[in-house]
């Protein structure tokens, strides 16, 4: 993840200078103040250039005269009407854009458009936003990192601190239960059966933490174990891995493997599903993870943490993430990594 970082950190600073300097140059126009004074200005021309010409007023005012005068203030009216539309439509764009924007679901830029002062705000507001995805994505990837070391050390000392004590303490139980009257024997089984299925919870957790087959035998594999242990009492994963998948950094393995775990955990705890399915497949410049279930759906309900932690764990490597209802029913989690050509091969 340290790599993704700083890849980020380097090619931000030049992107958000490109895009600045763009925005400059592509969008020199006349300043909504000179747009006014000018059609003003015009206006009192004409209108002084009609004070001191051959035309006169006539008093009483002629009704020819009367409907001249009004014709020509309601022109000048409309004039102003239409320059200060025209100026201000660029910015009831920015204000639905600035409304609009989310940060995990970075690219969306307001056009540029409208007089020099408008464009000049919607350049400024752009970069900022660059610079804010920029920084989210940095921060997202050191917080992520931060993460994944923190599961790993706990991983470790479940393992090797309360995975030895368990393990120590069935071993005891054993030897109690060896020497004891018949009559307290079945209790020391209930014992070893409690201590033993703590130990079982305590790898399973251990293995969540930190997918130690990711790290031995690869993603497939990986993808395999995690459908094996989602099945359970009620609960039937499925798993399909395409074969002559692209190379994949460490980065993007982990970012699939995490994502295929946290889609299993929502559809365990949510979705109240029978059946579920995680396939990972090939597809043009890379690789796709679907977890689909038959459960009952999003239903409209609003984002919780889980699936905003698999969109920024997507940022990290340039994947497109969705969730949508699946055909039917129930919901599709997909994620498709971009693989670069000199990495796939």
């Amino acid at each position: 993840m340290g790599d993704v970082t700083d890849i980020r950190e380097r090619r931000a600073p030049a992107r958000l200078k490109r895009r600045a300097s763009c925005g400059r140059s592509e969008h020199r126009t006349v300043s909504l103040f000179w747009r006014i004074f000018s059609l003003n200005a015009a206006a009192l021309v004409v209108a002084a250039a009609l004070l001191l010409g051959p035309v006169t007023v006539s008093t009483p005012v002629r009704q020819g005269e009367a409907v001249v005068v009004l014709g020509g203030l309601a022109l000048l009216l409309v004039a102003n009407a239409f320059v200060l539309r025209v100026g201000l439509v660029p910015l009831q764009r920015l204000g639905h854009a600035m409304a609009a924007a989310d940060l995990l679901r970075p690219g969306a830029r307001a056009p540029v458009s409208g007089p020099s002062e408008t464009a000049a705000l919607i350049t400024t507001y752009n970069t900022m936003l660059d610079r804010l995805e920029a920084e989210r994505a940095t921060g997202a990837a050191h917080a992520l990192s931060a993460q994944e070391r923190e599961r790993h050390r706990i991983a470790r000392e479940l393992h090797d601190e309360v995975g030895q004590t368990l393990t120590a303490v069935l071993l005891q139980l054993k030897r109690v239960a060896d020497r004891a009257p018949a009559e307290l024997r079945e209790d020391v089984g209930q014992a070893q059966e409690a201590t033993r299925a703590g130990l079982d919870e305590i790898r399973r957790i251990a293995r969540r933490l930190r997918p130690g087959v990711l790290e031995e035998l690869g993603l497939p594999s990986a993808l395999r174990s995690l459908a094996a242990e989602f099945t359970t009492h009620g609960l039937t994963v499925r798993h399909h891995v395409g074969g002559e998948l692209p190379r994949l950094s460490e980065e993007s393995e982990l970012v699939v493997y995490r994502v295929a775990q946290e889609g299993l955990t929502n559809t365990a705890r949510h979705s109240a599903a029978d059946r579920a399915e995680v396939r990972l497949q090939p597809v043009a410049g890379g690789v796709e993870l679907l977890v689909r279930d038959n459960g009952k759906g999003l239903g409209g309900a609003p984002e919780g943490a889980g699936i905003q932690g698999m969109r920024e764990r997507a940022l990290l490597v340039g994947a497109a993430f969705s969730v949508q209802d699946a055909p039917g029913r129930g919901t599709d989690v997909r994620l498709r990594v971009p693989v670069p050509a000199e990495e796939g091969r």
